[in-house]
């Protein structure tokens, strides 16, 4: 349990820290290219999310599931080999996907706007997706050496790896985009091109990281093959079909949250068009894949995290049949999400117009704060879609997490034009809602009949943190009332900012004063937060 705890702090810290960064990054981003070249970036990313998640075909998770199962079985020689040959794998996959996307830009451009009169076109689409496919040609094959070292429970070079490769990227992404704007008077679209290749750049020192893990640590694991008495004969190619039977299912996990973007960005535009909405599209596609996404996804990274630290250690429980122990990660992973999640999203969600006018701007606040705060709660939907596939991975039923993830989507498709021609661009966060619910709720159905798990105590504690998180909110809004009548933070950004500190403070200190004071968090981490018990001592 320890063990699961540190990795997902450490994985869960990091995993923060980029999200924290990449939503950071994007306000002197908007300063430079405005809505429209985030509009335009996202675009151009969300294809390419989803073409790294097809060229790494989930081998990278599946590489840590296969390494934790043999290691617990005493064979680290049979891990070493799924390492080279996975290895070799990537690199061409990736050179695939890289061509395809590269040669594919022109189709994929034209298919998601309608029209040429817009500022964005697709040719400019089509532009910044050839920009960002050469990351495709390195990326795969970097990201399964993470995967190793985390079949080993080391967590540690996919935390620093990841932090540095986001800190790099940013970097680039900011500098070349104000260099190209400022000083050469380029065009929003060059920038946003370079600002999508700077994944290249971050990739690159990513991999500088990894290598010297990789030098400092090889010896431990020589050591350790070594040490072994045998191995298993597998031939390498029932090696690779043990591990794509492992890998399908982490495919369509990588790919949920990108494909709901995906499938807004080739209905939006038309939808919004059609229902005459047009004056208003560009701003409300930024909100919800990019600017508001980037805020309301903060608080699932620890679902992310706490998703790969927990699938080694629950495969290692449930391979040595230990009921016992799998049904307590079970149940810690999911109260870790909820005590974090469900107050998380609910003060994104009652400070949305405070957050949005302080990050980005105050002008269309009515549509923008609307929009993100019925955005944060699907936060939660997609933390829980992340843990309980993890979880089904875990328990060996990888195959229903594919199930309910494609009956999510097809919910998505089947209705997202619809919504947005009802409701706008509230339709489009409607359909992400009830796509991600229906597979939310069909992996929980399978983990209780897979691993005879009752969720007794979790809905006991579920309920509690409900309860306090209802009171956050009363203190935030009597906060923002009393503070209207001298604190202009409608109009006035300096005084949106001052609310916002105000709120963030007040009603995240109170909640974790009722969790603490309550033995929340103390039962929900079976007192293993460090300081906890320190300062239940003083």
């Amino acid at each position: 349990m320890s063990n699961m705890l540190r990795g997902t702090m450490l994985l869960s810290g990091a995993s923060f820290l980029s999200r924290f960064l990449g939503m950071i990054f994007v306000i002197p981003f908007f300063a430079i290219v405005g809505t429209t070249g985030n509009a335009l970036f996202v675009y151009a990313y969300t294809p390419y999310s989803i073409f790294i998640s097809l060229s790494t075909v989930g081998i990278p998770a599946a590489v840590s599931k296969f390494v934790s199962k043999y290691n617990a079985l005493g064979d680290y020689q049979i891990g070493m080999r799924m390492f080279r040959a996975g290895s070799a794998l990537m690199l061409a996959t990736g050179t695939v996907a890289f061509l395809v996307m590269f040669l594919s830009a022109d189709l994929i451009g034209s298919q998601q706007i309608q029209g040429e009169s817009g500022s964005i076109t697709s040719d400019d689409i089509a532009f910044v997706i050839r920009m960002v496919s050469f990351a495709l040609i390195i990326i795969p094959a970097m990201s399964i050496v993470r995967g190793f070292f985390q079949g080993n429970q080391s967590m540690g070079p996919t935390a620093v790896s990841q932090t540095i490769e986001q800190i790099v990227r940013i970097i680039a992404i900011l500098a070349g985009s104000y260099i190209i704007v400022s000083y050469f008077d380029g065009s929003i679209t060059l920038a946003v091109g370079f600002a999508a290749f700077a994944a290249l750049i971050g990739a690159l020192a990513s991999c500088v990281v990894l290598f010297w893990y990789w030098r400092k640590r090889k010896p431990f694991i020589d050591q350790k093959i070594a040490m072994q008495q045998s191995t298993h004969d597998f031939r390498t190619i029932d090696l690779f079909k043990e591990l794509f039977r492992y890998a399908g299912p982490f495919v369509i996990v990588g790919l949920a949250i990108p494909l709901y973007q995906f499938v807004d960005q080739f209905t939006f535009q038309p939808a919004m068009v059609a229902s005459g909405r047009e004056a208003f599209w560009e701003t409300e596609i930024a909100v919800i894949n990019n600017l508001g996404h980037k805020i309301i996804i903060i608080p699932m990274t620890i679902a992310t995290g706490l998703s790969m630290a927990m699938i080694p250690s629950l495969t290692n429980a449930f391979t040595q049949n230990d009921q016992t122990t799998y049904t307590k990660l079970i149940n810690q992973a999911l109260q870790v999400i909820l005590v974090f999640v469900i107050p998380a999203s609910a003060g994104i969600a009652i400070l949305s117009d405070e957050i949005f006018g302080s990050l980005f701007t105050l002008e269309d606040i009515e549509i923008t704060g609307t929009l993100m705060a019925l955005y944060a709660p699907v936060a939660l939907l997609f933390g829980l879609i992340t843990v309980t596939a993890g979880m089904l991975q875990g328990l060996d039923q990888q195959n229903y997490a594919v199930i309910s993830l494609l009956a999510g989507l097809l919910v998505k498709i089947l209705f997202n034009s619809q919504f947005i021609h009802m409701f706008g661009g509230k339709g489009a966060i409607l359909g992400t809602a009830l796509a991600a619910g229906i597979a939310v709720l069909l992996n929980l159905i399978r983990i209780r009949k897979s691993a005879d798990f009752s969720y007794k105590q979790t809905v006991k504690r579920t309920t509690l943190i409900l309860i306090f998180t209802g009171m956050m909110c009363f203190v935030i809004a009597v906060l923002k009332f009393g503070f209207s009548f001298f604190l202009p933070y409608q109009e006035e950004r300096w005084a949106t900012i001052i609310m916002l500190i105000i709120g963030v403070s007040a009603g995240g200190l109170f909640y974790l004063f009722l969790a603490y004071k309550s033995t929340l968090l103390n039962h929900v981490f079976q007192g293993n937060i460090p300081g906890l018990n320190r300062l239940k001592h003083k």
